[in-house]
């Protein structure tokens, strides 16, 4: 009886050590490569609100599930609880490290990377392909195939780096607001008449205020007014779209592209190594497990201005160090 008990209780102990050991703290944060389940759980998979990662995006990363991980615990903002796991393979870290805390930033101006540059990322949205995973939202309900969005690439945002560096002097109540629940109560964008008109067509997602939601969390980092934020970005965008680029994607409409296609593309129209500064993202279809080139995102360095050329602020970036999603196919608009 004795022996039994005192097997019960270093199995119990072990049990505990075991459990104290399983999560390793970590840093930085988590960028997702594709739309993969977020759940509660590892082993159960339970995943309260069927929540998901959206590719391109990025949350804070909190722990490991072990010293060689299989699955990271991120902070999910809206879903309920928020501290989700994910499969490594769903994305990647950026800026961390494990069992470290990291200084907090200074929110009060854009944030500088030692060489005294700023450094920026620009995220390009595949809008067919978003609007197969979001097929409610308003601006996903209206595209056509004659629509702009159909055969452009739309703008998701300018984001001043490093990531985190996030809601420079924004209140606390807009941060409570920033959710797509609850973006019509942001506070509006002031934006003259034509530069209103362009965003509207660039950035299909206005629909949903999503251009109040860039502001407040990377804008508001950004150093200048909201009306120099959006024509930079929009500026940089009429760049991607005019170039070789574009007309790839929209030659392969329907059909599959590769990273390193990509990447080539950037070389010959914004010089050898621009290609270098391209990460791709893809999405899954829930419907058909298609998978599909969500986003781009550029590595940008250097002030950004009407005088600026989009090649040589990707020049001036550092290379990324992985190519993303491998391979992807161009979402045609319209529902699949």
């Amino acid at each position: 009886m004795r022996t039994g008990f005192a097997f019960l209780l270093a199995a119990a102990v072990t049990a505990l050590a075991g459990a104290a050991r399983a999560d390793v703290k970590m840093s930085g944060s988590f960028v997702a490569d594709a739309a993969c389940p977020a759940t509660q759980a590892i082993k159960n998979g339970k995943n309260p609100g069927n929540i998901s990662t959206a590719a391109g995006q990025s949350y804070q990363l909190l722990a490991g599930n072990k010293d060689e991980p299989t699955h990271y615990l991120i902070l999910v903002p809206g879903a309920d609880p928020d501290r989700r796991w994910v499969k490594i393979s769903c994305g990647h870290v950026t800026a961390g490290s494990a069992a470290a805390t990291p200084e907090p930033a200074d929110q009060n101006k854009p944030a500088q990377p030692g060489s005294g540059k700023p450094e920026y990322v620009f995220a390009l949205s595949w809008q067919p392909a978003f609007c197969e995973t979001k097929s409610s939202k308003p601006e996903c309900q209206a595209q056509s195939k004659s629509g702009f969005d159909a055969t452009h690439f739309t703008l998701h945002g300018l984001w001043p780096q490093p990531n985190g560096n996030f809601y420079c002097q924004v209140s606390a109540g807009d941060k409570a607001n920033d959710n797509p629940a609850h973006w019509q109560d942001l506070p509006k964008v002031d934006l003259d008449a034509n530069t209103r008109a362009e965003l509207d067509q660039v950035m299909p997602g206005t629909a949903s205020k999503l251009e109040r939601h860039e502001w407040i969390k990377h804008g508001t980092c950004y150093g200048k007014s909201q009306q120099e934020y959006f024509a930079d970005a929009l500026n940089l965008m009429q760049a991607v779209n005019a170039s070789p680029v574009r007309d790839l994607f929209t030659k392969h409409i329907g059909k599959q592209l590769t990273s390193d296609q990509i990447r080539d593309a950037f070389d010959g129209a914004f010089g050898d190594g621009a290609g270098d500064r391209v990460r791709v993202s893809c999405l899954v279809d829930p419907s058909s497990g298609r998978r599909m080139i969500g986003e781009l995102t550029l590595g940008l360095s250097g002030p950004i201005g009407p005088d600026s050329t989009l090649g040589s602020l990707m020049l001036a970036a550092a290379p990324t160090t992985k190519a993303g999603c491998p391979k992807g196919t161009v979402d045609p608009s319209g529902f699949q």
